[in-house]
């Protein structure tokens, strides 16, 4: 489902040096396929999420995504990818003041023209999926942290994308809350069948991706735990 070919993305940086954030990474996820990128901060994860969102162009490699080269759309075509064909699942808890769980929730659909009444139609069984059933007509100041965030998870399903990025997506939350997202998107990933890009500084993640990769200076390396900072005590 998608493919990374030998990317590469560099910057110019103060003083003439070279940045490179991307340095030949390959890499690939499959349906049904949790897979973790791990890695410190300023490790080139944010930089690989948007080449894979399309929302920067590469300097080589490509981008597949369901055999087909995002890396070379126009920006309508790009914006069009984002909408229809992936969903974004990020730490901060973008979801407005005032309106409902499930109005949250549909915001992605009625940004694809869905109407408003079948956008709630549609979510409403994602949302209980989530454990959202008696929660629906909150509004987002009455949810607890970890209730947002499955409100934003929901919204990223909404149009059953084949691909989910999850931009460190436990990173605001405690350690219970944080093994219950990742539960939730482990078993979202395989009963939906989506490709799940699950990119991570916290490495409790790792039990529950089908692979793990590390991210280090631009470039993927095998996996280690004992390079993981120790996980602070609860």
């Amino acid at each position: 489902m998608l493919e990374v070919r030998e990317l590469v993305k560099h910057y110019a940086a103060p003083g003439g040096e070279t940045v490179r954030a991307i340095d030949g990474v390959s890499m690939h996820v499959d349906r049904g396929e949790l897979v973790a990128l791990y890695g410190p901060s300023g490790s080139g994860k944010s930089t690989l999420l948007k080449l894979i969102a399309a929302m920067l162009t590469p300097d080589s490699g490509a981008v597949y995504v369901a055999g087909r080269n995002v890396s070379a759309l126009s920006a309508r075509d790009a914006a069009q990818y984002r909408r229809r064909e992936m969903g974004f699942v990020r730490q901060e808890i973008e979801v407005m003041d005032g309106a409902s769980a499930l109005d949250n929730a549909t915001l992605k659909l009625l940004d694809n023209r869905t109407g408003w009444r079948r956008a709630r139609k549609q979510v409403t069984p994602l949302l209980i999926e989530l454990g959202l059933k008696d929660r629906l007509r909150h509004r987002a100041e009455q949810l607890s942290v970890g209730e947002r965030q499955r409100v934003l998870i929901a919204r990223a399903l909404s149009t059953k994308p084949s691909l989910v990025l999850a931009d460190e997506p436990t990173g605001s939350l405690d350690g219970e809350r944080s093994h219950e997202v990742l539960r939730l998107l482990t078993r979202l990933c395989r009963e939906h069948e989506v490709a799940m890009l699950l990119v991570t500084h916290d490495p409790q993640a790792a039990a529950y991706a089908t692979r793990v990769h590390e991210l280090r200076d631009g470039r993927l390396r095998e996996y280690s735990p004992e390079r993981a900072p120790a996980l602070p005590q609860s």
